[in-house]
């Protein structure tokens, strides 16, 4: 599941699966939809 979070003065959208920060609420649909609920494997 993909939450709205506010950080840096700006609002993000993160996995709680996996903790990934996205900028979209579309970017977060769709990683929503593929996301393996791992830590991924780059830094963000």
């Amino acid at each position: 599941m993909v939450v709205e979070t506010e950080r840096d003065d700006g609002v993000w959208y993160e996995c709680e699966e996996c903790g990934m920060l996205l900028e979209t609420n579309g970017e977060a649909e769709q990683h929503e939809q593929r996301c393996d609920a791992e830590e991924p494997s780059y830094v963000q």
